[in-house]
């Protein structure tokens, strides 16, 4: 063959050659692009679970919801400094190339070669974005040929998907992608968190070396850690800040100033849900929003439920951020001095035992047994030893046995009648009783009766055993290290009284403070929305209803002696003559004012006064109007408001919320405005999908309303030194186990509940345990606070409103005493001259 010949075929082979190698890259390519590789749509909405916002009524934020602690910013808010070190550091020629830096992959190839390894990295700025937009290859197992490989295979991926990127956004848009996507550890996802957690600021105040400090972990969050690795971040940020020396966006002067500045990260901060201002209000809110979103009119527009934690939405609250923090503070202060004052009175007296009968002491041990049961280390034990055995049963009896189930069965075998007794007392059912009797006849029960005795014991002996612990404390922490028994930790954080307390703006209904608890973190039960018994701060319901009804005025005359409602008395249907007696079991027999009567929470006035009304009814009304649903039933069935005379010394359970809600009306003019705390949400895109709506209603007529405040006013004494238009009533209720006090002003209405959890943790003395001391001291020192505080907006120059024309009902009791006597009359008209006015309630 000649040389031409030859050459002509060698020539035809390397064509080939390259031609193929060519359509094996492009088939590899092609081949790659649909293994899992992000598309265009993922790429156009990428999955980033986004962090809702709480943000109050001055447009600060309160709290987030998060899985990941992720606030997405864009290119235009970026601090320039993040974006001049993110781009000197991490890929100098960002701007220039399309997603693949040809240069910087030629310098690596060539460090490669000549085994050099400080050529620096290769990868763009968008293939590191490429990284994080879908997972990367488990290794596990592998063995280093495929490990290899797979390693070759992801980055060709990442190659295809930067490019992929680049043709779908912009340069900017990627920049921003990247650092909000980025997680810096710590629960920092994103640049927006990482500034908050690391530094206390907004990324927008960053300055240069703390910019550079986050740039530097993009690295290796892990290895340049700043809370663990400080002198490695202290390296790392050096090299940040040359390289935007180097690349012309500082000056030598600034680098040499910047590098040997302290690595300052004081302000360090690890975020989560307990933490922060107003949490029983955040924890609220998230059950109210998972709530509000299962309704359809609520929903995504493709039908899917918000998810608060992923969904990066808005809440506008109406909470003000000010008045809250001094709430709390003022809470914080009041309460410490109430727990001093509860300790001295128990001291060296247990409240488990302190005068209890046979009934009582078993109601207290149970209800310790029931908080031991909801312990981690009981739940822990329970499913080590018994859960097993338990679901044995469960498939072959169709039982489910409950502690209380295995302390029967073991009742039975050790003596028989327990099953008889619990079917003669309604307690279980026959079946149940006749399952039981095969359980204990059957195998199982030899090996679930054993483990069942064993593991009280040992829970027992466990929670009987000191350990090493935090609990809560009035100390600038808020708890303390001790060595107790989990016992005696339960006994100790159950005898903390509690609190509950509400500030609602009247005119709108609008809530600005909400403290649910003394501390979130032991004690998580809110007690804004709990019900307890109201006592004296009922009483003002009447007075108001007797003077819309009959005219009265609050200078009528009543003596402090026992009034009786007997069977067949008025409208209340008693079975049984009613005559109930002060607080301090005592009769004065002297003459009482309503003003007087309402002020020293006289019971024989109320009395007096429901009984001329003739009918529970007309005051279940009257609330009814003023927000508290008087036809909802308790869970006995009965009545949440009963319809009998006793409401008027206010044995009603309610809660701070209705209480709160309802004195709003006689701060409003007589309208009752809905309370609420949410005003509008926002999707990430700043659609608006929830929007308020007021809810009011006319429940008493102005001038019968004007009289009520002066009766609150006259009432809540105490208040002479303060700015502000005050009125205000006390509550105590039995045993002392309750204190109230509910203020109102013409622009803010406090409702102060404090109590303990269990009904034995109370005061023993009316002087200690009256809603005088226990509640309304928190009041004055809030108001005082507000007054004193400009940037909450409380304006203490406000008044109450006058009825136009004046007040039909004389309160001057001098001019009403004159007239009394120079007519003879009493002033006093009966119900039934306003009943078809003002209507009844059935």
């Amino acid at each position: 063959m000649s040389s031409s010949g030859l050459f002509s075929k060698y020539n035809r082979i390397l064509w080939i050659t390259a031609i193929s190698g060519v359509v094996l890259v492009i088939l590899f390519f092609v081949i790659l692009s649909f293994q899992g590789l992000p598309d265009f749509k993922q790429l156009e909405n990428p999955d980033f679970e986004l962090a809702t916002q709480v943000i109050d009524c001055k447009s600060r934020e309160i709290g987030r919801y998060y899985t990941q602690n992720r606030l997405p910013v864009t290119y235009d808010q970026l601090n320039p400094f993040l974006i001049d070190a993110l781009v000197a550091t991490e890929d100098a020629r960002f701007f220039s190339h399309s997603g693949i830096d040809v240069q910087a992959l030629s310098r690596v190839a060539f460090g490669v070669v000549t085994f050099n390894r400080n050529k620096g990295g290769g990868s763009t700025i968008s293939q590191q974005l490429a990284k994080l937009l879908f997972d990367r290859p488990d290794f596990t197992g592998m063995g280093k040929v495929k490990r290899n490989a797979t390693l070759v295979i992801t980055k060709f991926k990442e190659w295809i998907t930067a490019v992929k990127i680049e043709k779908q956004y912009t340069k900017q848009e990627i920049l921003a992608m990247y650092l909000n996507k980025f997680n810096f550890i710590y629960g920092a996802y994103g640049i927006s968190a990482a500034s908050e957690i690391y530094f206390g600021k907004n990324q927008k105040e960053l300055n240069i070396e703390e910019s550079a400090t986050l740039i530097g972990m993009l690295k290796n969050p892990a290895l340049f850690n700043p809370i663990r690795r400080p002198d490695t971040v202290l390296h790392r940020r050096m090299i940040v800040l040359n390289q935007m020396r180097k690349e012309g966006y500082i000056d030598r002067a600034a680098y040499d100033s910047l590098r040997v500045l302290p690595l300052d990260i004081s302000r360090f901060n690890k975020q989560s849900h307990v933490t922060g201002p107003a949490p029983y209000f955040r924890a609220e809110l998230a059950n109210w929003l998972k709530e509000l979103f299962k309704q359809e009119e609520y929903r995504k527009p493709n039908g899917e439920r918000y998810n608060i934690y992923k969904d990066g939405l808005k809440v506008y609250v109406t909470i003000d951020l000010d008045m809250q923090t001094i709430a709390e503070e003022e809470m914080w202060n009041h309460m410490a001095n109430v727990q001093k004052r509860y300790d001295r009175v128990w001291d060296g007296l247990d409240p488990w035992t302190y005068k209890t009968d046979d009934i009582q002491r078993r109601i207290r041990e149970e209800s310790l047994a029931s908080m031991v049961r909801r312990t981690d280390r009981y739940a822990r034990m329970h499913e080590d030893r018994l859960t097993e055995l338990l679901n044995t049963v469960e498939e072959k009896y169709g039982l489910s046995l409950s502690d209380w189930d295995l302390d029967n069965l073991e009742q039975e075998a050790k003596k028989a009648g327990r099953i008889a007794t619990l079917i003669k007392g309604k307690n279980i059912s026959a079946d149940k009783g006749r399952t039981y009797k095969e359980i204990l006849n059957g195998e199982l029960w030899n090996s679930l009766g054993p483990a069942w005795s064993q593991f009280k014991t040992d829970i027992q002996k466990e929670m009987e055993t000191p350990v090493e612990m935090m609990v809560f404390d009035y100390n600038e922490e808020g708890e303390k290290k001790v060595t107790m028994t989990p016992m005696d930790s339960i006994k100790y954080h159950r005898r903390f009284m509690q609190t509950g307390i509400l500030a609602i703006d009247p005119q709108t209904g609008e809530v600005k403070t909400w403290v649910g608890g003394i501390n979130n973190k032991y004690f998580q039960y809110d007690h804004i929305e709990g019900s307890r018994q109201v006592g004296s701060t009922f009483k003002p319901f009447v007075y108001a209803t007797a003077i819309t009804l009959q005219g009265i005025s609050p200078c009528f005359p009543v003596i402090d002696q026992p009034y009786t409602i007997a069977p067949g008395d008025g409208r209340f249907g008693l079975i049984e003559s009613w005559t109930p007696q002060n607080a301090d079991g005592k009769y004065t027999r002297q003459t009482y004012t309503l003003f007087e009567g309402l002020k020293d929470s006289r019971n024989t006035i109320s009395v007096f006064l429901m009984q001329q009304l003739g009918n529970a009814n007309v005051v279940r009304g009257l609330v009814h109007n003023m927000g508290i649903d008087s036809s909802m039933r308790r869970s006995d069935g009965e009545y949440r408001v009963p319809n009998q005379p006793s409401i008027c010394l206010g044995s009603a359970d309610l809660s701070v919320m209705e209480m709160t809600g309802a004195y709003c009306t006689f701060a409003n003019n007589g309208v009752f405005v809905k309370p609420y705390f949410v005003s509008s949400i926002e999707d990430e895109n700043g659609r608006v999908i929830y929007q308020a709506m007021r809810e009011e209603q006319v429940a008493l007529p102005p001038k019968a309303n004007a009289v009520m405040v002066e009766m609150l006013k006259k009432s809540g004494v105490g208040f002479w030194d303060n700015k502000s238009e005050v009125g205000g009533k006390t509550g105590t209720t039995n045993d002392y186990r309750d204190g109230w006090f509910i203020g109102i002003t013409p622009t803010l209405v406090v409702g102060t509940w404090v109590g303990g959890e269990d009904q034995w943790i109370r005061f023993n003395s009316l002087a200690d345990g009256q809603g005088s001391r226990m509640a309304k001291p928190f009041f004055k020192a809030f108001l005082t606070q507000l007054e004193n505080s400009p940037e909450t907006g409380y304006d203490p120059s406000a008044r109450f409103p006058e009825p136009e024309g004046g007040m039909d009902i004389e309160t001057d009791c001098e001019k009403y005493n004159a007239l009394r006597r120079e007519t003879q009359e009493e002033q006093f008209k009966p119900v039934e001259t306003y009943q078809e006015e003002f209507g009844d309630f059935e």
